[in-house]
């Protein structure tokens, strides 16, 4: 699906990221891969990389900081001079815009979260656009959790990836006529290492059990990884501005139980 392609994935921490999962799968639906991450996470990212095959290179990239974009646009541009797709798969909220605290979260770490986890795609998609315009056009793929309705402790995490659903479709419009589609994969909740760090997960995690029709495994990241790689492919040519759940149906659910019986 993804033969000759030039595929830039970021949020790769371990291999329980739904990112690694997008990254193998593009490698092996023949794709070749970037991988970036920054700071302490850089280690872990490259120690990562190592389980695939062939082990992709890791760039520095921290989305909030505008010097590293310029220099990502720059080292793109020597390395592959296009880029064909590009996963966003980067989220973070201080441990105060979190857990309850949603009443009395300060407005830097408001920021912050609205910052890392929603400005950031549109300043990705800024510094690739030259890359993905070097293409013909291309996909950019983020990754979502449900934002259509409040959950336990998600708080401004869940105000951002509200955010983010909105910023997905302006880029859509903005970026159509350079041939490039923009979509989200809004996920259910999955075991990484970001989801084990807000508070009340289990919460989340255990709403799935009974309301989702396809059931939902939370340590398996291949169903959203497929998705990922679908929309990066040319399989959606005309398809932009969508948000593709992947979470077993949960959203589609109002309460457990709620189908019919299965016939005889």
């Amino acid at each position: 699906m993804l033969d000759g392609k030039k595929i830039l994935v970021t949020g790769v921490l371990n291999d329980d990221s739904i990112a690694f999962g997008v990254a193998k799968l593009a490698q092996e639906q023949g794709a070749e891969v970037l991988l970036t991450s920054f700071g302490r996470a850089m280690s872990l990212t490259r120690r990562t990389s190592r389980r695939l095959s062939p082990e992709p290179d890791v760039l520095e990239l921290d989305v909030n900081d505008p010097a590293h974009l310029e220099a990502l646009t720059a080292e793109l541009t020597a390395r592959w001079g296009r880029v064909d797709g590009v996963l966003h798969a980067v989220a973070f909220a201080p441990g105060r815009a979190l857990g309850g605290n949603f009443l009395h979260t300060e407005w830097d770490d408001v920021a912050l979260t609205i910052h890392t986890s929603t400005f950031s795609l549109k300043a990705l998609a800024v510094a690739t656009l030259p890359l993905l315009q070097a293409a013909g056009g291309g996909a950019i793929v983020g990754l979502d959790f449900d934002a259509s309705q409040a959950w336990p402790a998600y708080d401004w995490m869940g105000v951002a990836k509200a955010a983010l659903e909105s910023t997905a479709r302006y880029l859509a419009r903005d970026l159509g006529a350079h041939g490039i589609r923009v979509n989200l994969v809004s996920a259910g909740p999955l075991r990484s290492v970001a989801a084990r760090g807000i508070p009340g997960f289990d919460q989340m995690e255990g709403a799935w059990a009974g309301r989702s029709p396809l059931g939902w495994d939370t340590r398996d990241t291949g169903p959203v990884a497929k998705a990922c790689v679908a929309l990066l492919s040319d399989w959606f040519p005309a398809t932009t501005g969508e948000i593709v759940h992947v979470d077993g149906g949960f959203h589609a659910i109002a309460a457990p139980g709620s189908g019919a019986p299965p016939p005889e």
